[in-house]
């Protein structure tokens, strides 16, 4: 079906400039932008007056808890969440059960895309050890060949440094990135909160920085060993920030993202054991927080991501050491993102990039882009729309939201995925 979005302010990254102009749609692609093309004969117009057209979001880091824990999420429930919130790809980590360390569980996951109407892009990281026991190599050569884009062992220790290196050399040989959230269990331990004076009062098991950059340091030294292209996920530390700054002067290929909640809470919103709050890597200081602004203003930190983990409300009712970690994300992150906007930390078009351009190309899938050619993969956003963030009306099938009760500014309207509009507001 042939579409025009007409009279929207257009937010290209590629570009980096905002635009009024209208937007023509057909086969699936973007066929032109401003000028109406000869013959275009358009079945359904939106109306974009006084709204954004923008590329959707590239979510890098989004637990659909599908295979295995139907009593979290599933795919169905959490792509209708993603693309009510603008969000079109979204990236899955291996720890799936069963892992994605094979054939068998990526088909699953795509066909089980395709089951539910493929509303957004699934795409699946692969295990960079099988069953992500950090003990032998994946068979990562098939994994790309099936469709995987990157690698990664998730949050499960590689405790053999050597078998790290070689997966990473394995990696750098087929020329293919891969994802680490730098984490030393060993300082890690059974932690849940951050090493400092709230974790000390509140009399819970702390969390040192270090777990996180002694971690990286490693990481860091066998990237410049192995020359693999290196992403480094969910970082929280203003250590980390400036460790990735330098990584990246010398030349290192190396890039990074955080979740958008480490960008505006910290241990001090832990309150009377919020397990909502509960997240790995921990909300950490004021000042930890205010380096990670800094690393997205300076593009040191090149991507925001949700970090999507949706639980059962049961995941969440323990007492806070033995909740369940993560936050449901996928439908703050646009309105959460906006929001450094008018706190100035980046201009629009900027944070458009950190949301959909850059997460593409570091990723290498389609997206990021309002140029003829491209997919049509947009979200159409009313700035306008005043909403509060209830727990409860979540589309996600994990209510375990951190923002319950936040007041927002701005909302999507509509969700266009390879030309078709996937959800709308009535």
């Amino acid at each position: 079906m042939k579409r025009v979005i007409r009279g929207g302010l257009l937010i290209d990254p590629a570009a980096s400039e905002t635009r009024e102009a209208d937007v023509f749609v057909a086969d699936g692609k973007i066929v032109a932008i401003g000028s109406e093309p000869d013959g275009f004969d358009a079945a359904e117009v939106v109306d974009a007056a006084g709204r954004w057209v923008l590329p959707g979001v590239v979510d890098c880091q989004a637990r659909l808890r599908d295979p295995g824990q139907p009593e979290k999420a599933n795919i169905e429930s959490e792509t209708g969440a993603a693309v009510k919130s603008g969000i079109t790809t979204l990236v899955v980590p291996p720890d799936t059960l069963p892992p994605i360390d094979n054939s068998a569980t990526v088909e699953l996951i795509h066909h089980r895309n395709e089951m539910f109407g493929h509303r957004a892009h699934v795409y699946p990281i692969g295990a960079l050890t099988r069953g992500l026991g950090g003990e032998q190599l994946s068979n990562m050569a098939s994994l790309l060949v099936d469709g995987c884009i990157a690698f990664s062992n998730a949050q499960h220790p590689i405790v053999n440094n050597l078998v790290q290196r070689r997966a990473m050399d394995y990696a750098a040989g087929l020329g293919a990135l891969v994802i680490i959230q730098p984490l030393d269990h060993d300082l890690l331990g059974n932690g849940c909160a951050h090493e400092g004076a709230i974790s000390t009062r509140l009399g819970l098991p702390a969390i040192p920085e270090a777990a996180e950059t002694a971690a990286l340091a490693k990481d860091l030294e066998l990237v410049v060993q192995t020359g693999v292209r290196t992403h480094f996920g969910q970082l929280s530390c203003a250590r980390s920030v400036d460790m990735i700054r330098q990584a990246k002067e010398k030349g290192l290929p190396v890039t990074a993202d955080c979740a958008i909640h480490q960008l505006f809470l910290t241990d001090h919103d832990i309150g009377e054991f919020d397990s909502n709050k509960f997240v790995i890597p921990p909300l950490r200081s004021l000042r930890d927080r205010d380096a990670l602004r800094a690393g997205v203003a300076d593009g040191t930190i090149d991507c925001l991501c949700s970090d999507h983990q949706p639980h059962e409300v049961d995941a969440k009712l323990r007492p806070f050491p033995s909740a369940e970690p993560g936050v449901s994300g996928l439908e703050t992150l646009l309105p959460l993102a906006l929001q450094l906007v008018e706190e100035k930390v980046l201009a629009l078009p900027e944070l458009v990039r950190r949301l959909t351009l850059n997460p593409a190309m570091i990723l290498g899938v389609p997206g990021g882009r309002l140029q003829p050619g491209q997919p049509a993969d947009l979200a159409v956003f009313d700035p306008e729309a005043h909403w509060v963030c209830r727990a409860t009306e979540l589309i996600s099938k994990g209510k375990n939201t951190a923002f319950d009760g936040w007041d927002f500014s701005g909302r999507v309207t509509h969700t266009i995925i390879g030309g078709e509009i996937v959800y709308a507001t009535n």
